[in-house]
C-alpha cells in the first residue's frame, strides 16, 4: 500500500499519541479544542504508511500581524529520525503554503542532542528566534515513594514543605468557573509584579471546557487567606504545572511548597508516573524568563531536561527574514 499525507480525526489522533509516552497535554485534541474555543483553526495532519500512522501532530494556525504561521507545540509525534518524519514535514510545509503562512514553528518532545540537531538541520529547519513553550524543565518520577520523593528534595525545600504542614496551610483543588475566574484575577496581579504576559480569561476558560476535570486549579491558603494558586493539567502519564499565581503574603509563607507537594500526592494517587514542573531557566541565564522560579522548581529534585529548541520550517524566505528581525528584538527587550 502507498504512503500518504492526510488529515485524521481528533479521536484518531488521540489514539495514536496515547502510545507515545513522551507526549504531554500540548499534543492532545483537548489542547486543540482550547484553541478552537477562542477562534483559531486547528488541523490533525498525519503521514500514513499503508493503513498505519507513522507521524502525526496537532497543528494550530496562528494569525500574527508579523505573518501567519503554523505552530506544532510539543510535536510532531513520531520517530524524529525516520523517513516518515521527513515526509510529514514536507506535507506540513505544503499545508502552510495553502494557508498563506510564512513558516511552521515546532518544538518536538525530543532531547537537545547533537544527533537531534543534525536531523533538524538536514531537513532544512532553522533554530527559531523565539521559544515555543518550556524548552528546559524539571521532571519528577512519581513511581518513587513519597519518602523517596521527599529525600530527593533540596534540604531547604523539604524544610518548607514540612513547615507548611506545621503552619496548617491547606491546599484545595477546584474545576469550577469561579475557580478559574479567581485564578485569572490573581495571575493578573502576579504578572504585573513579575513582568510577564499571562493568558487571557477566555483562553483559561477554553482550557477548562476542553480538558474538563483534567484541568484543575490548586489553591494554597492559611486561615482563609490565599497564598498561591496553580493550574495543573492531567494527561496520562504526566501531570503538568501549567500556570502559576501568587499573592504578596505567599512570598513570605510556604504556600507554593504546600501546593506542589499536594499536586505530587494527587498525581501519584491518580496513577500518573511523572510530574512536569514546566519551565526553568538554562544554566547561567539570570535574565531568562524563568530565572525567578528556577531555584524553587529545581529544589524538588527530579531530572532536569532540555528539549530540542524550537525549529522553523521556512515557507516564505524573504518575509521570514523580517519575522526573524522583529522576534529577535522582542526577545531581547522582554528577556525571553
Amino acid at each position: 500500500m502507498k504512503s500518504k499525507f492526510t488529515q485524521i480525526s481528533p479521536k484518531e489522533f488521540d489514539t495514536f499519541v496515547s502510545s507515545h509516552l513522551e507526549v504531554n497535554f500540548l499534543q492532545t485534541s483537548a489542547w486543540g479544542r482550547s484553541y478552537e474555543e477562542i477562534g483559531d483553526e486547528v488541523f490533525y495532519p498525519a503521514f500514513q504508511s499503508g493503513s498505519k500512522i507513522a507521524v502525526a501532530a496537532l497543528v494550530i494556525l496562528k494569525k500574527a500581524k508579523r505573518g501567519h504561521y503554523l505552530e506544532i507545540p510539543g510535536g510532531p509525534v513520531g520517530d524524529w529520525h525516520s523517513k516518515a518524519m521527513t515526509e510529514f514535514l514536507q506535507g506540513v510545509g505544503e499545508l502552510a503554503r495553502e494557508k498563506g503562512c510564512v513558516f511552521v514553528r515546532m518544538r518536538p518532545n525530543v532531547y537537545d542532542t547533537e544527533e537531534n540537531r543534525v536531523a533538524a538541520k538536514e531537513r532544512k529547519l532553522l533554530p527559531s528566534p523565539m521559544h515555543l513553550h518550556a524548552e528546559h524543565t524539571v521532571m519528577l518520577d512519581l513511581t518513587k515513594s513519597e519518602d523517596d520523593l521527599m529525600s530527593d528534595m533540596r534540604r531547604q525545600t523539604r524544610y518548607e514543605v514540612r513547615r507548611a504542614a506545621k503552619l496548617g496551610i491547606e491546599v484545595t483543588r477546584d474545576n469550577s468557573e469561579q475557580a478559574f475566574d479567581d485564578f485569572y484575577e490573581l495571575q493578573q496581579e502576579t504578572a504585573k509584579r513579575q513582568g510577564f504576559i499571562p493568558p487571557s480569561s477566555a483562553f483559561l476558560h477554553a482550557q477548562r471546557k476542553a480538558f474538563g476535570d483534567n484541568a484543575q486549579i490548586y489553591t494554597a491558603s492559611l486561615d482563609g487567606e490565599v497564598l498561591a494558586r496553580g493550574l495543573v493539567m492531567l494527561c496520562a502519564p504526566e501531570a503538568v504545572y501549567n500556570e502559576a499565581a501568587s499573592t504578596e503574603a505567599g512570598r513570605k509563607l510556604p504556600g507554593a511548597y504546600a501546593l506542589q507537594w499536594k499536586v505530587i500526592q494527587d498525581a501519584k494517587a491518580a496513577g500518573l508516573t511523572r510530574y512536569n514542573l514546566f519551565g526553568i531557566a538554562p544554566p547561567n541565564s539570570p535574565h531568562h524568563r524563568y530565572a525567578g522560579v528556577t531555584t524553587f522548581k529545581t529544589g524538588f529534585g527530579g531530572e532536569q531536561i532540555t528539549y530540542l529548541p524550537a525549529q522553523d520550517l521556512v515557507v516564505k524566505p524573504l518575509r521570514y527574514k523580517f519575522v526573524q528581525i522583529l522576534e529577535r528584538i522582542r526577545k531581547k527587550r522582554r528577556h525571553l
